[in-house]
């Protein structure tokens, strides 16, 4: 059975926010991007009783076109691949701490190759 991924407290705002408003896995990029606060998007995805406002997935990919002049950001990455990257990358860099002597053997070596 694999083992299950524990999300931080700041990203599990954001998992619940897509869950809760049925959003893509683009759209809660551009908003975190945005700098948009994930605990007033009730407030934005109120279209039902206010209907001069835009469904919160369009919202965002407007305000989003808007800012950046593009309609999707170049690469997509999940919550649960953004937390898997910053785990995978603060491993590596605690290996390269607790090993020095291998860093610094691997770059010697790249320095003395020849062109």
């Amino acid at each position: 059975m694999a083992k299950k991924q524990i999300i931080p407290q700041k990203y599990q705002v954001w998992v619940e926010v897509r869950r809760r408003y049925h959003l893509s896995d683009a759209q809660v990029q551009m908003a975190r991007e945005l700098g948009l606060n994930p605990h007033k998007f009730g407030k934005l995805a109120n279209e039902k009783q206010e209907p001069w406002k835009k469904p919160l997935p369009e919202f965002i990919e407007e305000i989003y076109f808007k800012r950046f002049g593009k309609r999707r950001p170049d690469v997509v990455r999940s919550i649960e691949q953004l937390v898997q990257d910053q785990r995978e990358k603060k491993a590596e860099r605690k290996a390269r701490k607790d090993n020095p002597d291998q860093e610094q053997a691997v770059n010697d070596n790249t320095e003395k190759a020849p062109n």
